[in-house]
């Protein structure tokens, strides 16, 4: 996958944070942002993980299939316990933490569908570490800023009625800015770039109808 290639080696570890992201979605929201779907099982990871993600979603068994790599983005088509889902999948052009030469895992944003559960383009982001309890992230894209619901290492849209209106700027953008705190109070900004986004969700849309 060009600038977002994974080794074949790596990509079990990625899925497997995908899938169950996909897999689970949004996890049990904060009163202040509920979640119009059924509540989901309170799991680590964009749309809720389990606490080894993919394995526990997939039962270790699924593969995903590459759909295309579009720019800095992959689709992907996976159907964990036979309920299909589609995903792009990207990681940060560039992450920093303050205070410098904090260790956290690599960060990775997802948009997901699970034609299955009525969910399109559900944004997620990993963050590679604990976030602080009770602490938003943000998301800013082309101006607009979006607060991000977060539960252990996930993130998800705080609003879920401005999700529409946050993928169609990223559709747009060129590029996207994560920031959050971890429990430890390391504050982390992550830029993606959102080159190919637009293909990669015209993939999936096409796949997961």
């Amino acid at each position: 996958m060009s600038a977002f290639r994974i080794a074949a080696g790596a990509l079990p570890m990625v899925l497997a944070a995908a899938l169950a992201s996909s897999a689970f979605g949004q996890p049990a929201p904060a009163p202040a942002a509920p979640k119009p779907a059924a509540p989901k099982p309170a799991v680590p990871k964009p749309a809720p993980k389990p606490a080894a993600p993919a394995t526990a979603a997939t039962g270790g068994d699924t593969q995903p299939t590459l759909l295309g790599q579009y720019g800095d983005w992959g689709a992907y088509t996976a159907s964990p316990g036979g309920s299909k889902i589609c995903f792009a999948l990207a990681k940060p052009k560039s992450s920093k933490t303050e205070p410098v030469g904090r260790s956290r895992d690599q960060s990775y944003m997802f948009v997901s569908s699970r034609p299955a559960d009525n969910v399109k383009n559900e944004v997620s982001v990993i963050i590679g570490y604990p976030f602080k309890t009770s602490s938003d992230a943000t998301a800013e894209v082309g101006g607009a800023k979006f607060a991000m619901y977060t539960q252990n290492d996930g993130a998800w849209i705080k609003n879920v009625a401005e999700e529409a209106r946050m993928v169609d700027a990223m559709r747009k953008g060129a590029d996207l800015t994560v920031k959050g705190t971890s429990g430890r109070g390391t504050q982390s900004t992550d830029q993606y770039s959102l080159k190919g986004l637009a293909q990669a969700l015209d993939k999936i849309d096409q796949e997961c109808r």
